[in-house]
């Protein structure tokens, strides 16, 4: 079980990091690993593992991808349609961020990321959202693995780790040029059950998108996008309609373990 949770919390991992963690012989840690590889429990790539369906079954975040997946679109039509621009909705697959969803508007100047197309935690809004309520493994292994420059914009490891702190304070994050020169992207967590299950992301050129209204009539749109989302998570998981943890709320919480 405190490996089952090793994995749970870290989303990507070795055998030997597990091992040392937790006091366990490497010999024994990968018997264990091999057991719990053929029950579905975690699966390997290239050594590294990751939750496996059975686990993320009794973890409930399969349910909760899965109506991630099945109402994202309409939810991202929705903020498409107030505020004009590209918006995604970004999850976190171990170490990495992965676009779930995409809806763009009918515009000639529009950014688009692919459906599926892994990216870095280090860069863009989106993905940066996630990294700061991410477990303290997951931060710790993004900012020890070396990161990618993609513009001069791209955050090093030293403004990455200090900006953590400043958006969990806030609850959101904008991002210009860190992945695409001129682009202005903009996003908040969506909160469950104390965790961020994923982030809303508008992206657009700065000169559609770079001034403080857009950015403040942005925010309160996907502000009031991700409550609704939570809002339906909790009912999806008999909840009702409880109420979820501010993203400030739950930074605070995280602050604690990163």
């Amino acid at each position: 079980m405190k490996i089952l949770s090793a994995v749970a919390d870290a989303g990507d991992t070795t055998v030997e990091a597990v091992a040392s963690k937790l006091g366990i012989p490497v010999s024994s840690t990968y018997r264990y690993f091999r057991q719990l590889r053929e029950l579905g429990f975690v699966q390997e790539d290239g050594g590294l593992y990751r939750p496996g369906r059975a686990l993320l079954a009794l973890t409930g975040r399969h349910l909760t991808q899965s109506h991630l997946a099945e109402v994202g679109t309409a939810v991202l039509k929705d903020i498409v349609d107030t505020v004009g621009e590209t918006a995604v909705m970004v999850i976190r697959v171990g170490t990495r961020a992965m676009c779930l969803r995409r809806v763009e508007p009918e515009k000639a100047i529009k950014y688009t990321f692919a459906v599926n197309e892994l990216l870095p935690l280090s860069a863009g809004a989106g993905p940066r959202a996630l990294l700061a309520w991410a477990p303290a493994d997951v931060v710790r292994q993004v900012l020890d693995a070396g990161l990618p420059r993609f513009t001069d914009n791209t955050p090093t490891a030293e403004q990455l780790q200090s900006s953590l702190a400043q958006i969990r304070a806030s609850g959101w994050v904008v991002s210009r040029g860190e992945l695409d020169p001129g682009a202005v992207s903009v996003a908040v967590p969506v909160m469950f059950d104390g965790e961020a299950v994923c982030a809303l992301n508008v992206a657009g050129p700065e000169t559609r998108c770079g001034s403080r209204t857009w950015l403040n009539s942005t925010l309160k749109t996907l502000n009031a996008s991700a409550e609704n989302l939570a809002a339906s998570l909790g009912a999806l998981a008999g909840q009702g309609t409880p109420r979820q943890h501010t993203p400030r709320e739950a930074g605070d919480d995280a602050a604690h373990s990163v």
